[in-house]
């Protein structure tokens, strides 16, 4: 190994060693709290998880930073199969970049950055891995668009599947999209800020650059952390999406891959309505 790829492999986010099925048990009660009686959670679906094999778990983000769907959705794994059962999830750059601390708590549960070596590398172990390929542009999309499933065009997850061979399993939700009103996203106004002098908050590029009502702040100008409103949140883990074809052929046909993409999608988008509809009534 080159000490350039030694130096890489031993920071924050480049391990799968650094996920603690010990701290995950600690910090279990916590959790339990805000499931059951700050977001009252309603879930469905997990009988759709097959028991032992290797899965992909495909989400979409609601909820700005704090995104209590995904801590809901971990939540039920670790108590429906136990906090040994290895599942990683990939998360933005960013984080690890701008919160050193909050990533190593993070990276404890079971995070790993978002790089497709490091997701081959949790596949190949036997683990599950978790993505979220909309990130912050999901995560903040506007409010008007709470029931949209938005995965910006990414579509290396579908790649990832491909190669893998592995099958996806759709996560959805609704209500966190209402733990912060999400007013618009100006980012690239403050992009052409940017390109005329202004420099960005922390030297960092932030994806978004979102207006929205919430806690504690009120009124938000930024990508800041925020608290969520205590909303009732409804998951559900979709049937599995298989493909037609596999392998690393089919992961190269960029027409295939589209198509898989949009397959996804669509799917996700018709239970995604379905789940809004029962939630509503």
């Amino acid at each position: 190994m080159s000490q350039k790829q030694h130096t890489r492999n031993t920071k924050l986010g480049w391990s799968l060693d650094k996920r603690d099925p010990e701290f995950i048990k600690a910090v279990m009660p916590m959790m339990g709290f805000f499931y059951d009686y700050y977001f009252r959670v309603q879930t469905s679906g997990w009988e759709h998880i097959p028991a032992q094999e290797k899965v992909l778990l495909v989400g979409s983000h609601n909820g700005g930073i704090a995104v209590p769907d995904m801590f809901m959705m971990m939540y039920d794994w670790f108590r429906r199969f136990g906090v040994e059962r290895p599942v990683y999830g990939l998360m933005h750059p960013t984080v690890w970049q701008v919160s050193p601390p909050i990533a190593g708590l993070m990276a404890k549960t079971g995070a790993i950055i978002a790089h497709p070596k490091m997701a081959y590398a949790a596949l190949r172990s036997g683990a599950s891995v978790l993505v979220y390929p909309g990130g912050a542009e999901d995560a903040f999309r506007p409010y008007e668009l709470r029931h949209k499933i938005y995965f910006a065009g990414r579509q290396g997850f579908i790649k990832l599947a491909l190669r893998e061979n592995v099958p996806i399993m759709p996560m959805i939700s609704s209500g966190a999209h209402d733990t912060l009103i999400v007013l618009a996203d100006i980012y690239k106004f403050v992009k052409q800020l940017h390109d005329k002098g202004m420099p960005w908050l922390l030297g960092i590029d932030p994806v978004v650059f979102p207006i929205y009502l919430g806690w504690p702040w009120g009124l938000s100008i930024g990508p800041l952390p925020n608290i969520p409103f205590p909303v009732t949140i409804h998951t559900r883990v979709c049937p599995p999406i298989v493909f037609a074809h596999y392998g690393r052929e089919a992961a190269s046909d960029r027409h295939y891959v589209n198509e898989c993409y949009n397959l996804v999608l669509t799917k996700m988008q018709h239970e995604l309505d379905k789940l809004v509809c029962e939630s509503s009534h």
